[in-house]
């Protein structure tokens, strides 16, 4: 059985805080790919970044809590990605 965690984090250009958040995503996924390799092959993590000033829809719903993390689809964190509290979640993925 495969499973796979899709990451949407959705931000804009020249936010602080979002290129804080990108940092941290891709620090959490890196190591947690670097640990699960050959032995959660099943895991597949896909990151996706969307800019909200170049998308009206997402410029409507998360214009004032960018970044925002969404795992699967749902909110996961805004404004400041907690790095312990996504390893905890993408950890529920293997268990």
């Amino acid at each position: 059985m495969s499973t796979t965690i899709d990451l949407t984090l959705i931000g804009k250009s020249g936010c602080h805080l979002c290129d804080e958040a990108r940092v941290t995503v891709n620090a959490v996924v890196g190591a947690f790919r670097a640990e699960y390799t050959g032995v959660a092959r099943h895991i597949q993590v896909n990151l996706v970044e969307h800019d909200i000033l170049v998308d009206e829809e997402l410029w409507n719903k998360y214009s004032e809590e960018v970044p925002v993390l969404l795992i699967n689809g749902k909110v996961h964190n805004y404004w400041r990605i907690d790095p312990e509290r996504l390893r905890g979640a993408l950890d529920e993925f293997v268990r």
